[in-house]
């Protein structure tokens, strides 16, 4: 499995080179692309991705407004996504049921809800192909079947909006938001998840001072041996 992180960026005004598209990933195995997210920087851009599938976590800009126009292959999608985009002129419309595998192409993706947002209900993906499993959430407060969805999981991709700072509202009886990157390293460590990469980035990482910024990602280990650290546009990795 190859991920390549198009875009990095969470939904926020600054933007730098390392950190200036909004948050994508695309996914390959064999000859399968699957690009998951398409926020509004990439209205008119995608198709150089030359994805042959689309995948989407939740309805936001930042993460579905690049489809405006329509796209020029399937997207697949959850039911209350779709509620959201019903508008959008996208031809090849599939959906994804919420703890149902589902194989694109020749990679399975699982979607399990997570919290986040009233108005655009929001899942997280369980991915695998071959050997390879990730976990793939870059909006979220907590995953509502963590155990579930991390179970085997080598790579935990997650929400940078903020590193330790709480980044959660009340709406009446519902939070939205995002969990800090602490916690998200704290459900890594309990789940025995060995690496985290973290995008959706915020002002505080996009701003900030990188070398600073590991060091304290460092500091948040407590002995387990995690490894975590920030992804930046254009980063690449191979799971063999």
């Amino acid at each position: 499995m190859k991920l390549l992180f198009l875009g990095t960026r969470g939904e926020i005004e600054a933007r730098t080179r390392r950190h200036r598209m909004h948050s994508s990933l695309l996914v390959s195995y064999g000859s399968a692309r699957v690009m998951v997210d398409c926020g509004l920087d990439w209205l008119g851009k995608f198709e150089q991705v030359r994805p042959r599938a689309i995948v989407l976590t939740h309805a936001h800009p930042d993460h579905a407004w690049g489809l405006k126009n329509g796209a020029p292959c399937p997207v697949y999608a959850p039911e209350k996504t779709w509620q959201t985009l019903q508008l959008y002129p996208i031809k090849k419309r599939l959906l994804i049921k919420e703890r149902t595998p589902t194989k694109i192409s020749d990679i399975m993706f699982e979607a399990f809800p997570v919290e986040h947002s009233i108005l655009a209900p929001a899942v997280g993906y369980n991915v695998s192909a071959g050997r390879a499993r990730i976990f793939y959430a870059p909006d979220l407060i907590f995953i509502h079947d963590r155990a579930a969805a991390l179970k085997d999981v080598r790579l935990y991709i997650g929400d940078g909006a903020t590193l330790t700072r709480s980044f959660v509202r009340k709406r009446g009886k519902r939070l939205i938001g995002h969990a800090p990157v602490r916690t998200q390293l704290a459900w890594c460590k309990k789940e025995r998840v060995p690496q985290a990469i973290i995008t959706h980035c915020g002002s505080e990482i996009v701003s900030g001072d990188e070398r600073r910024l590991l060091a304290r990602l460092r500091a948040m280990d407590t002995g387990t041996g995690l490894q975590a650290r920030i992804a930046y546009d254009g980063m690449e990795l191979i799971l063999r």
